[in-house]
C-alpha cells in the first residue's frame, strides 16, 4: 500500500487559484493528490516528486455532457482526476506543457468561468444570506436576554461575516479579471 496523508485546508469559492498553487505545491513535495472530501480534507498519495499543473474548472453541464466534457481535456493532455462540489480537477504534467498551458487560455473565459461559479455557487449563498442568516441575526438581536440567545447571536454573527469575506473575495475576484478582460 503507498504512503498518503491527509491535510485539511479550506479555500473559499474566488481562491480556486490559491487551490491550484497549493496542489501544485504539493506535488512538487511528492504528494499527488487522489481524492478530496468535505469539508476540506484532502488526500495525497507519495509519489515521485514532480512539478504538476493543477487546473480546476466549474461544470454543470451534469452527466449527459460528461464524457465529451472530459474527453474534451483529455485530448489536450490533461488528466481527469475527479468532480467535488461541481469543480472538475486535471492535472499535466509541466514538462509535457508547451509554455504556460491553461485551461482558461484568455481573460475572457475566465471571466465566464467566474460567471459560471456565480450562478452556480454565489446565487443559492446570497439566497440562504438574505432569507436565513439576516432574519435569524435580526432575531437574536431582538431577543438579547438568555443564554441560548446570545451564543445564537454569535453563532449567526459569526455567520454574517463569514458569508460578507466570501462575498467580497468573490466580488474583487470577479471585479479584478473583468479589468483584465477589458
Amino acid at each position: 500500500m503507498k504512503k498518503q496523508k491527509r491535510e485539511f485546508k479550506i479555500f473559499t469559492i474566488a481562491e480556486y487559484e490559491q487551490e491550484q498553487d497549493y496542489l501544485r505545491s504539493q506535488h512538487q513535495k511528492g504528494w499527488k493528490l487522489v481524492h478530496l472530501t468535505f469539508p476540506g480534507i484532502y488526500l495525497f498519495e507519495a509519489c515521485e516528486k514532480e512539478d504538476v499543473v493543477y487546473q480546476l474548472d466549474y461544470h454543470q453541464q451534469g452527466l449527459g455532457s460528461q464524457e465529451t466534457y472530459v474527453n474534451m481535456f483529455k485530448d489536450c493532455g490533461w488528466e481527469y482526476l475527479f468532480d467535488f462540489f461541481g469543480y472538475s480537477y486535471f492535472r499535466k504534467s509541466a514538462a509535457s506543457m508547451q509554455g504556460k498551458e491553461e485551461i482558461f487560455c484568455d481573460e475572457a473565459s475566465r471571466l465566464a468561468f467566474i460567471g459560471r461559479v456565480f450562478k452556480g455557487r454565489m446565487v443559492p449563498l446570497l439566497i440562504l444570506f438574505f432569507l436565513v442568516i439576516i432574519p435569524q441575526t435580526i432575531l437574536q438581536i431582538s431577543n438579547p436576554g438568555s443564554d441560548p440567545h446570545r451564543a445564537l447571536l454569535y453563532f449567526y454573527l459569526i455567520m454574517v461575516a463569514f458569508y460578507a469575506y466570501v462575498f467580497i473575495r468573490f466580488a474583487l475576484q470577479y471585479r479584478t479579471l473583468r479589468n483584465r478582460a477589458d
